[in-house]
């Protein structure tokens, strides 16, 4: 094993422990971009003027006599941030040799990419950064970019495939045709029901795989993993249409708290999906692995990759046997799921009307009121403000701002509705306590008891600074430990 396939293994290994833990609003990392500085006449090309030269008029300004003093105070050059030293330089210079790996990367240069990720990995360690430090974050962003860029080149040689490829192949092995005859038959009716509520959000499903450039049969995805039910739950506890597990919806920006959870947004769990499965694809080169990985980890399959007799992938049924039995029917099944939508005829299915798509206003509220209540005030069903906004744990609205849909044409019969109805004040949040241990962090308590960080922060009245010491107590939702 040389010295770089060792590194990679570590940080790996480090990437799987801080991708959870990372939040979901991390700031995106830029390279510096270099200040501009304003060109000048030497002294020398100043000699060399003609003495003669014909006085010219005083220019035209547009400046007032009152700012001449002020704009002509301080030079491009004077005003200049001054080169930054220790830390926060280290950390710069990293990001300069990242950029230059991803300029590498996209250039199908991988030796350059890997030589300048192994340079930017090595200034990131040097970058020595106090624990309440603002640059901390920092660095373990760029940790993490870095590992995963590594992982993706390290993807890309064992995968001729990684390199392109846009395309879901649809093979009917025997695999795929048990699938068919099990849509055929004992889950026929379950098949041909997730078809018919697929008109809900298809539509908005496959735009946003168009506008990401990617095959829009994954827009049939929801039908194997929720049935196109916005609040599926898995005993997994994964969640959605899409079934987030909390992890990977905080990766990809879902957030969720006592009232909010955005893994059944279907719009926003959507375009998180689509961020996902692009990323996997990235790493594995074709469809069917990412779709593995999507159903099991990343990890998972790459561990199995990692493990074979030979050290490439040629493509996914090349993993078939070796992976666990829920993902190895998950595959299967989409394809089979693609194959029937395309030609029913074919597979003797006679597919329903789908339901009209989902069309909504909306309106800003700042009080919390119980959806059925205000559903009940405007004359609708007592479901129906819950059917619109499904993310809301507690079919009410937040006591904060927030973006609630409406029926078309209810906005303002809605905004005074809620003027009406008295503020929803909802059950005291049943609590204990956690004795915090070496070794804990505000992610891992949240984990241990299915809760979120903000949650977390709330019940407490901490901050996300908060320095855990071993034997204090931390209120938890729940029962404690």
């Amino acid at each position: 094993m040389n010295l770089r396939t060792f590194r990679y293994i570590g940080i790996v290994g480090i990437l799987a422990l801080l991708a959870g833990c990372s939040k979901h609003n991390r700031p995106t990392l830029q390279p510096t971009a270099a200040p501009i500085v304003k060109a000048s006449t030497s002294p020398a090309e100043a000699k060399t003027e003609s003495p003669s030269v014909t006085p010219r008029e005083s220019p035209k300004t547009i400046i007032p006599p009152e700012e001449k003093s002020a704009a002509a105070g301080t030079s491009i050059e004077e005003r200049q941030e001054p080169t930054k030293e220790g830390a926060a330089g280290s950390l710069e210079e990293a990001l300069d040799a990242y950029a230059e790996a991803k300029t590498c990367r996209e250039g199908g240069d991988l030796d350059g990419s890997l030589k300048a990720l192994d340079r930017a990995y090595a200034l990131m360690l040097k970058a020595d950064v106090a624990a309440d430090s603002p640059l901390l974050q920092e660095k373990n962003d760029l940790r993490i970019l870095i590992a995963q860029r590594i992982q993706e080149i390290y993807a890309c040689q064992a995968n001729p495939a990684a390199n392109g490829g846009n395309v879901i192949q649809l093979v009917e092995n025997k695999w795929v045709q048990n699938e068919i005859k099990n849509f055929q038959t004992i889950e026929r009716g379950s098949f041909l029901e997730a078809y018919k509520r697929s008109g809900l959000y298809r539509d908005m499903i496959a735009a946003e795989f168009r506008k990401a450039g990617m095959p829009e049969e994954l827009s049939w995805l929801p039908v194997i993993e929720s049935a196109f039910m916005p609040r599926a739950l898995s005993r997994a506890r994964a969640l959605g249409m899409w079934q987030f597990i909390a992890s990977t919806g905080y990766r990809y920006g879902l957030s969720r708290d006592q009232w909010v959870d955005e893994r059944m947004d279907p719009e926003k769990a959507t375009r998180a999906a689509v961020k996902h499965l692009n990323d996997l694809h990235t790493t594995f080169g074709d469809w069917t692995t990412a779709l593995a990985a999507y159903n099991c980890g990343e990890w998972g399959v790459q561990r199995i990759i990692n493990t074979q007799h030979v050290n490439y992938l040629d493509d996914f049924w090349d993993l078939f046997a070796r992976l666990p039995f829920e993902t190895a029917r998950f595959v299967p099944r989409f394809i089979a799921v693609i194959l029937i939508v395309q030609n029913p005829e074919k597979y003797g299915l006679a597919l329903p009307e789908t339901y009209a798509a989902v069309k909504y206003d909306t309106v800003k509220t700042g009080k919390p009121v119980k959806l059925s209540t205000l559903s009940t005030a405007l004359g609708l069903e007592a479901a129906e403000m819950a059917f619109l906004n499904p993310e809301l744990r507690l079919d009410s609205t937040p006591d904060r701002g927030y973006d609630l849909k409406v029926p078309v044409g209810y906005g303002d019969r809605t905004l005074q509705a809620i003027a009406a109805i008295p503020k929803y004040v909802p059950p005291e949040m049943s609590s204990s306590w956690h004795v915090i241990r070496s070794g804990d962090t505000l992610w891992s308590i949240a984990r241990k008891y299915g809760t979120s960080i903000n949650t977390l922060l709330k019940l407490n009245g901490i901050t996300q600074k908060y320095v855990l010491l071993p034997g204090k107590r931390l209120k938890v939702p729940g029962k404690g430990a």
